[in-house]
Formats: C-alpha cells, sequence, structure tokens
C-alpha cells in the first residue's frame, strides 16, 4: 500500500510542480505537514543530500524520500512517480510545438508562469533558511537565543559565494569539512 500511495503522491508532485526541482520543496512540505513521512529537519537534509549529489534535486528528493520508507524498491517507485508527469507532457509537447509556437496565449501562459515559479523557489528558499539557519525549536526564537554562528557562517558563505564565484562543489566540500570540525558552534 504504500509503494502505491508514495507513486501517488510523486506523481503529483511531478506533474504540478512546474519550475525544476525547487519548485518541489513546497509540495514535499505539505506532503510532510499531511502525511508525517518524514519531518521539515528531514526536508533541509533531502535539499543538502540532493545538491551534493549528481542529477535533477526533484527527482533525487523523490529516490530518497522513497528508499527511506520503503527501501530500494520505494525509491525507484517514488522516482518513476516523479518523471512520468514529466515523460507525458514532454512528448505531448514536442508533439504539438511547432503548432503552438507564436501562439500569443501560450506566450502569455508562459508569462503569467514565470513569476508563480518564481515566488514558489523563494517562498521555498525562505522556508530552507529558516528551518537550516535560525530554527531553535517550534517556537520563535529569541534575539538572544538565535544561532548566532549559523548565521554568521551563511553570511560569510553568502559574500564568498558572490565575491569569487568559484565551483559550487568547493562551497559544499569546505561547508562539510566546517560542518563536521565546528559542529559544536552550529548546534
Amino acid at each position: 500500500m504504500i509503494l502505491l500511495q508514495l507513486f501517488i503522491e510523486f506523481f503529483k508532485i511531478g506533474l504540478f510542480a512546474v519550475g525544476g526541482g525547487m519548485a518541489t520543496i513546497p509540495f514535499l512540505q505539505e506532503l510532510s505537514q499531511r502525511t508525517g513521512w518524514f519531518s521539515e529537519r528531514f526536508i533541509t537534509d533531502m535539499i543538502a543530500i540532493s545538491e551534493s549529489t549528481p542529477g535533477p534535486i526533484g527527482i533525487n528528493m523523490a529516490t530518497y524520500v522513497g528508499f527511506n520508507l520503503a527501501g530500494v524498491t520505494g525509491g525507484i517507485i517514488a522516482t518513476l512517480g516523479v518523471i512520468v508527469p514529466a515523460i507525458v507532457i514532454v512528448t505531448l509537447v514536442s508533439k504539438s510545438l511547432e503548432k503552438f509556437s507564436g501562439n500569443k496565449y501560450v506566450d502569455y501562459m508562459f508569462y503569467g508562469l514565470r513569476p508563480a515559479v518564481t515566488g514558489l523557489i523563494a517562498a521555498a528558499g525562505f522556508d530552507v533558511f529558516r528551518i537550516a539557519v535560525v530554527h531553535i525549536g517550534g517556537a520563535a526564537p529569541q534575539l538572544s537565543a538565535l544561532p548566532w554562528g549559523r548565521i554568521a557562517y551563511f553570511a560569510i558563505i553568502l559574500f564568498l559565494i558572490r565575491k569569487y564565484k568559484k565551483h559550487p562543489i568547493v562551497y559544499i566540500a569546505c561547508s562539510a569539512a566546517v560542518g563536521i570540525i565546528a559542529a559544536p558552534v552550529f548546534m
């Protein structure tokens, strides 16, 4: 039964998460709240792992959730659930692309989708920031209880990324090392 639920839930995510992997995050948050399959903290762990491994983030996250719930079979079923809608939609779009290219209504539709997808990704980014950087518990933290080490490290990494524009793997590897060495500061 869990395999069918995994397929259906990730099929819905794959069908409606327009805009790529980061657009799946709000859907995963909703799935977490509705099913209890994983916590908000688990979502940040999934993002970290998905961003650190090859492949699209949405597929990696589906595989990760499916594997954690139902082993290898669950990972495969969740992955299939999230990619089947894309396969179907891309096949249909490719068959009718020439017919509708240049159609002003199709252009208007994409014009409307861009800010919506950007809003979904920004909202997900805000939630990930809240959970990964400033979240201490269920209640809103007091100023004195904020994890200043994590906030400072976030600001440093943000500055370095903007200034030096190194490959993301450099920042991921350095952050993993810093996390191992300085975990007590960031916890």
